[in-house]
């Protein structure tokens, strides 16, 4: 995708990310000029569990599955943990550590991603310490949310399984 087509489609998904909370135009317009527009076919493995990545994916199109490997005595299967669509953003942790990536993600349906590395945050608020303050405090949010939902679920999920003993 051009980056005319990439600051067209994404001025406005950044503008109503939760990502870029209270990020002025001005810094909006650096991010656009390092976000990388990425297309997928469906069941193109977007991000794969185990390996390395700087990068996330905002997605501007279609929907993605966010699969977790899960051992047990018989096998090792893949188990769906959500599905994300037109603006929710995944592998925001790897802006933040070094390690593996946590799941695979797939795209369900032809699914495009406006992605940002460590190395395009950086480049896009170098100058700029507020906007990157701005963005990690978003970013930790998100996060945050995140672990209260998943502690919701394991609550819930350790509940019913104490029920059924």
């Amino acid at each position: 995708m051009s980056n005319a087509k990439v600051t067209e489609v994404g001025a406005e998904l950044l503008r109503r990310h939760a990502l870029f909370h209270k990020i002025n135009d001005a810094a909006l317009e650096r991010f656009l000029l390092v976000l990388r527009s990425d297309h997928f076919e469906a069941g193109d493995a977007i991000i794969r569990e185990g390996e390395t990545g700087d990068r996330l994916y905002m997605i501007s199109s279609g929907r993605v599955v966010i699969e977790k490997k899960v051992f047990n005595k018989e096998a090792i299967t893949s188990e769906r943990i959500a599905v994300l669509q037109k603006g929710e953003t995944f592998g925001e942790m790897e802006l933040v550590d070094s390690q593996p990536r946590s799941a695979t993600v797939r795209a369900l349906d032809e699914t495009t991603c406006l992605s940002l590395s460590r190395e395009d945050l950086h480049d896009a608020t170098e100058d700029d310490i507020l906007t990157f303050s701005q963005v990690v405090m978003n970013l930790a949010r998100e996060i945050s949310i995140r672990l209260r939902n998943t502690d919701v679920w394991l609550a819930g999920s350790l509940f019913s399984i104490r029920q059924r003993d």
